[in-house]
This record gives C-alpha cells, structure tokens and sequence, in this order.
C-alpha cells in the first residue's frame, strides 16, 4: 500500500498532472497523458521509459 500522504505529493512527471491510484493494479495513472506508471515493493517508479500506454478502453475505464 502507498502511503497517502505521498500520494497527495506525487505528479505526473511528464505533464505535473495529478496521479490516480490503482491498488490492485499497483499503479498510478496519469489521465491526462494516458499512462500508467508502475508501483514495485511499495516504491513508485515515475520513469516516463517504465511507463506503460493506457488502451482506448482503459482510458474509457476512467472517465466513468
């Protein structure tokens, strides 16, 4: 789990966008530039080179 209070600091490092946290995933999503950036043993990894590219249909998923 990733402490809220590092969640409230952390940004897009791409565009400074909020991040959205997915638990199960074990991801933090920029909407704006439709990436996933990994989390591993509980450390967010903000590289844009280990980001992944969110599908149409994820994307879609989070403007629910």
């Amino acid at each position: 789990m990733i402490d809220k209070d590092l969640l409230d600091i952390l940004a897009c490092p791409i565009c400074k966008s909020p991040l959205r946290y997915f638990k199960e995933q074990q991801e933090l999503v920029c909407r704006a530039d439709r990436l996933a950036f990994p989390i591993r043993d509980h450390i967010p990894v903000m590289l844009e080179d280990e980001a992944r590219a969110l599908s149409d249909e994820e994307t879609e998923e989070l403007y629910k």
